[in-house]
């Protein structure tokens, strides 16, 4: 127990004493290691956020919907690097009322960041929901080939990537639109094979991969966290009791 001398008080006590010791400090190191993940986490959602340029494709092309899992996973963030500071506090002073307060904190920031995650690559993913989104922005402004600004939004991104229509090329031979020649390769004249929903997906699932994969790595954190805490308390509790048991 927190300020009370353990010297001298049996065998059992000591072993108790050797074990809370080991799990304490193991759990204070987790707490700094979820810290950091919390914070490297922190740090790439405000890169996502306000890269140059990156914003205003994602306003253009009406894919705000994007940002909902990374503005769930920032929030989240915010909460683990508090809680990390409560979970080295509590472990470190052995109470168990601030214990059971950290593993209420960490099973609510399994499921916040799970849900964020989840989020995130359903919109930024092959086969999720951003597909059919961008699909229908690109058909729209091909088929209104006469809107300077259609155009213009249409060249940046099939220059900028490197891609042809919505699926391909023959998006726009089945509207009966001419091909441009932004959807040819500079080099070669060709074509460009690969539709822009596909691109544009590939394109921010590589923005967001690392992402997802640290805050799922962080949420396992948050799993194991927790289970050491109600070791912690079962060990606090049993040692109270054997000190009790050996003072009678």
């Amino acid at each position: 127990m927190a300020g009370l001398s353990r010297d001298g008080q049996g065998p059992i006590i000591g072993k108790l004493e050797s074990q809370i010791y080991c799990i304490k400090y193991t759990l204070f190191c987790f707490n700094v290691v979820l810290w950091l993940f919390g914070l490297s986490i922190f740090a790439l959602c405000l890169w996502i956020c306000v890269e140059p340029g990156f914003n205003e494709w994602m306003k253009i092309l009406e894919l705000q919907k994007f940002f909902i899992g990374i503005y769930i996973i920032l929030i989240g963030t915010l909460g683990i690097m508090v809680v990390a500071f409560l979970g080295c506090g509590s472990a470190l002073m052995e109470n168990i009322k601030l214990l059971y307060i950290y593993i209420a904190s960490q099973i609510g920031l399994f499921v916040f960041g799970l849900v964020g995650a989840c989020v995130l690559l359903d919109f930024s993913t092959y086969d999720s929901s951003i597909q059919p989104i961008i699909k229908d922005v690109l058909v729209r402004l091909i088929n209104n080939p006469m809107h300077e600004g259609s155009r213009e939004i249409l060249r940046m991104v099939q220059e900028g990537i490197g891609c042809c229509g919505a699926d391909g090329p023959m998006d726009y031979l089945n509207l009966n639109k001419p091909l441009p020649s932004e959807c040819r390769d500079s080099v070669t004249g060709n074509a460009y094979f690969h539709g822009c929903v596909d691109e544009l997906t590939w394109y921010l699932e590589g923005r967001t991969g690392w992402l997802a994969g640290i805050v799922l790595a962080s949420c396992m954190i948050c799993i194991i966290n927790s289970v050491m805490s109600l070791v912690l308390i079962q060990a606090v509790k049993k040692e109270e009791e054997e000190a009790i048991v050996y003072k009678n």
